[in-house]
C-alpha cells in the first residue's frame, strides 16, 4: 500500500494552466504505475492520464483522448512525485482530480495496465484525498 498527498488545485480562467502534483510515502519508480483521475460536480470519476517510470529518463505514458496534448505527465521527477500539467484549461474540465497508483513492475504491465484503464478493466487500489480544479471566467 502507499499513501497519496494530492496538491495544486485551484481557480484558473479557460485556456490557463495548473500543475498538479502526487506525493508518495515511496518510491514509485518500477514499482507502481500512477494515475490521474477526476470527478466533475455531479458526474462519475473517470481516468485522465497514466504513468509508468522506470527510471529518470524513461517513462511510458497514456492519457484519455479528451486530454491528450493539452496535458502531459513530465519526465525526471523525484521517485515519490508525480505530476500533471495541464494546459489549455477549459470550464469541463472543472473537477476533483485524484492521484493513484497500483502495483506494476515492468513495462509490459504497465503497457497493460494503461490500456486496460483506458478500457475500464483495471482497479486501482491506493488513491490520494483530491484536489480541487475549477475553470470558470
Amino acid at each position: 500500500q502507499v499513501q497519496l498527498v494530492d496538491s495544486g488545485g485551484g481557480s484558473v480562467q479557460p485556456g490557463g494552466s495548473l500543475r498538479l502534483s502526487c506525493a508518495a510515502s515511496r518510491n514509485t519508480y518500477s514499482r507502481y504505475c500512477m494515475g490521474w483521475f477526476r470527478q466533475p460536480p455531479g458526474k462519475e470519476r473517470d481516468w485522465v492520464a497514466t504513468v509508468y517510470t522506470r527510471d529518470s529518463r524513461t517513462h511510458y505514458t497514456g492519457y484519455a483522448d479528451s486530454v491528450q496534448d493539452r496535458f502531459t505527465i513530465p519526465k525526471g521527477n523525484a521517485k515519490n512525485k508525480v505530476y500533471l500539467q495541464m494546459n489549455s484549461l477549459k470550464p469541463e474540465n472543472t473537477a476533483i482530480y485524484y492521484c493513484s497508483a497500483v502495483p506494476c513492475m515492468t513495462v509490459v504491465q504497465a503497457l497493460a495496465i494503461i490500456e486496460g484503464t483506458r478500457a475500464g478493466s483495471v482497479k486501482w487500489n491506493d488513491w490520494g484525498q483530491g484536489t480541487q480544479v475549477t475553470v470558470s471566467s
